[in-house]
């Protein structure tokens, strides 16, 4: 069988530039689908453009930390936010007051189903899949909500993220990785089998995504996630979101005819997570 590549862009809606970045790597290059971020001050603007475009996959990027302020009000969701009413900046930051007990689960869960409503009712959009911003349903209380939250709503793929880095941090990445498995096979929710973009992320250029592809087609599994972060960003958006991304570089490498050579030459065919539940089903 040949093997499935899903190449999925987050944070659509993060802004214009970046959206209509992410727009651009569907229709001159490889990605298949993306995830929207409910709390991207373009979201509103920005799902119109995914009209036109029915063959672009489109999921949900669940934030609960960030430099964009929540849906909810600050008396929802107390343990997400600061004085201000705006979410912690890292997973870094949310993970240390989610261990010292400063975190209340039922909040994660408004502020997750808001946004899915959002996406839903109010921008109409059909969804195929959901992950999180900074990956955050890899800790094993947000993965039960989120598990529950794409039951609920009908929708059957999650990201499984994981981690081929040394040290700690990868090891702790794997290890949740493997419950998160777990608890997405028990609750009937689909996955693909191998991934690649977190211990890479915005930096996947040509070359870079050329290697990832290499190692990851090396392997055993027949379903493969990459997510990318490509965009056309402002100076306003580098400013707002200093993160170090170079979305222009992934956005080229994502354009360039030389990556669909690579993939013929693995034997990886382009699809979406709409596919990956119909293999499943079969």
């Amino acid at each position: 069988m040949t093997r499935l590549l899903i190449v999925n862009a987050d944070d659509y809606g993060l802004s214009e530039a970046i959206s209509r970045g992410i727009l651009r790597g569907y229709d001159e290059g490889v990605v298949t689908s993306t995830s929207v971020l409910a709390v991207g001050p373009a979201v509103v603007r920005s799902a119109a453009w995914l009209r036109d475009r029915p063959g672009l996959e489109v999921g949900a990027h669940l934030a609960v930390v960030g430099e964009d302020p929540p849906l909810l009000s600050a008396r929802e969701i107390p343990t997400l936010v600061d004085r201000r009413g705006g979410f912690r900046l890292s997973w870094r930051s949310f993970m240390v007051a989610a261990v010292a007990g400063r975190v209340d689960p039922a909040d994660v869960r408004r502020e997750y189903a808001a946004q899915l409503e959002r996406l839903v009712r109010d921008l109409g959009l059909e969804l195929t899949h959901v992950d999180t911003h900074q990956h955050l349903h890899l800790f094993p209380p947000v993965a039960r909500i989120v598990a529950e939250l794409a039951e609920s709503h009908g929708i059957r793929a999650v990201r499984l993220p994981t981690s081929a880095a040394r040290g700690p941090r990868g090891f702790g990445v794997r290890r949740w990785s493997r419950a998160l498995s777990a608890r997405l096979t028990d609750s009937g929710l689909v996955f693909p089998a191998a991934y690649g973009g977190l211990d890479e992320a915005g930096s996947l250029t040509l070359s870079r995504t050329q290697q990832l592809l290499e190692r990851l087609a090396r392997g055993p599994a027949e379903t493969i996630e990459v997510n990318f972060h490509p965009g056309e960003p402002t100076a306003e958006d580098r400013a707002r979101y200093a993160w170090g991304y170079r979305w222009e570089e992934e956005l080229a490498g994502l354009t360039d005819p030389a990556l669909r050579e690579t993939l013929q030459r693995l034997d990886l065919k382009l699809g979406g997570f709409a596919d990956l539940v119909n293999r499943a089903d079969d």
